[in-house]
């Protein structure tokens, strides 16, 4: 009699977890629900300022700068060079596009200009680390230092005799025309006055994104879509990103990994400079000496926090712009009633790690930091002035402090490559 033999049973296995996706449903709520612990907060400590319209129109002109830095260090990176040297792009931009201003007598040509300075130290850093190999940190640096160099001479040369200018200034510059969308300011800002939960506070957040805005940042935020559609939607940008992953194996499949870096690299400065122009032109109207306050490295954070995507870096623009306008327009009573919503997100955070990554040690932790954060500020009334001026940066190292365990850089960022490595 012949025996069947069974068939080995095969393993069972286990289901792949699934991998969190970015939509602009996700996207929608979480705004939403952020919207309501800054409610929250405003009604609990009374900080009116943290959802006026005024204060969102503030963080709006405060993130622009900061995310055309963190952008154009999107494009470098993505083509494997890094960017250190956005700042003295950025100097570049502060200068050329208040010479462009003054020039031609027109902001836009100001604008131009700033781009074209940007695009200069972009070409600078591409030819010091593609071509020579240059290490790209020390190339970065020497960068900054031309670029303030550079613009002291140039002031001293160009702007000391005209009338208003100086050694460390020019003249006052035209700005763009700034825009509003008609008929609905004045209802919000009444909804707003009320002090209604959540009604109110989008009141205010809608009113200060579609009143008075200049049209320069409304072409800065454009770019962060036309980034992602160039860089993940054409051939183009995966061309220019596999030169960021695998510069050995995109030369072996013909694409000219030399090109592809020099064009991300100058498209880098170009935008560092256009945040540079931003400053000059829309947030100050004058060029001043050192009036980018290193929002070139704080733009790198912004970028790293967005795990090198044009959605991430332009939410961690938004992040820094918003505590700086808190701190410029309220101080320490808004940036006291900010404790609380860091609070709840800490305790949010905490409720996540233990539900979702079956993290325990790290919930336990996170959540004896939000009750730590929440003594503070039922103790408190008020926030030290010393204190409210560094909020920016703290929030900033805070959030890249939780996300860092999830960032992900491209895998040839910084490293040396030379043609023919591939043979």
């Amino acid at each position: 009699m012949s025996v069947t033999e069974a068939a080995p049973a095969k393993p069972v296995e286990s289901a792949a977890p699934r991998r969190f996706r970015m939509t602009w449903q996700v996207l929608l709520l979480g705004l939403l629900g952020l919207l309501v612990l800054l409610s929250i907060a405003r009604v609990v400590s009374g900080a009116n300022d943290i959802t006026s319209g005024g204060t969102f129109n503030a963080a709006i002109g405060l993130a622009v700068p900061i995310g055309l830095a963190g952008l154009g260090g999107l494009w470098s990176e993505r083509a494997g060079v890094v960017n250190i040297g956005l700042e003295g792009m950025m100097i570049f931009g502060t200068w050329f596009g208040a010479w462009g201003a003054l020039q031609f007598s027109n902001p836009w040509a100001g604008v131009i200009a700033g781009a074209v300075g940007g695009a200069l130290g972009g070409l600078l850093h591409a030819i010091a680390t593609v071509t020579f190999g240059v290490d790209h940190i020390i190339s970065g640096v020497a960068i900054t230092m031309l670029g303030q160099g550079v613009t002291q001479y140039l002031s001293k040369l160009i702007f000391e005799g005209m009338p208003g200018g100086g050694e460390t200034q020019s003249p006052r510059l035209p700005a763009p025309e700034r825009v509003s969308i008609p008929g609905i300011g004045q209802p919000l800002q009444s909804l707003e006055s009320h002090g209604w939960f959540l009604v109110s506070d989008l009141a205010g957040l809608l009113r200060g994104i579609t009143q008075n805005v200049s049209l320069f940042t409304i072409v800065a935020i454009l770019l962060v879509p036309l980034s992602f559609w160039l860089l993940w939607r054409t051939a183009f940008g995966l061309r220019l990103r596999s030169c960021g992953e695998r510069p050995v194996a995109a030369e072996s499949l013909g694409v000219n990994v030399y090109y592809y870096k020099y064009v991300a690299v100058v498209i880098s400065g170009a935008l560092a400079g256009l945040g540079g122009a931003f400053l000059s032109l829309v947030a100050a109207g004058i060029y001043r000496e050192g009036q980018t306050g290193g929002r070139g490295f704080i733009g790198l954070a912004a970028m790293i926090f967005g795990n090198w995507r044009p959605g991430g870096l332009a939410g961690g623009a938004a992040l820094f712009g918003y505590t700086d306008a808190l701190q410029l327009r309220q101080g320490g009573a808004s940036v006291h009633a900010l404790l609380l919503v860091i609070a709840l997100l800490l305790v949010a955070f905490a409720i996540y790690q233990f539900t979702r990554q079956n993290r325990t040690r790290a919930a336990v932790i996170t959540a004896v930091c939000a009750v730590a954060v929440f003594v503070l500020f039922a103790v408190t009334d008020t926030v030290p002035e010393q204190f409210t001026s560094f909020t920016p940066h703290l929030a900033t190292l805070l959030v890249l402090s939780l996300a860092s365990q999830r960032l992900r850089m491209p895998a040839a960022d910084g490293l040396p490559y030379r043609r023919g490595q591939a043979t």
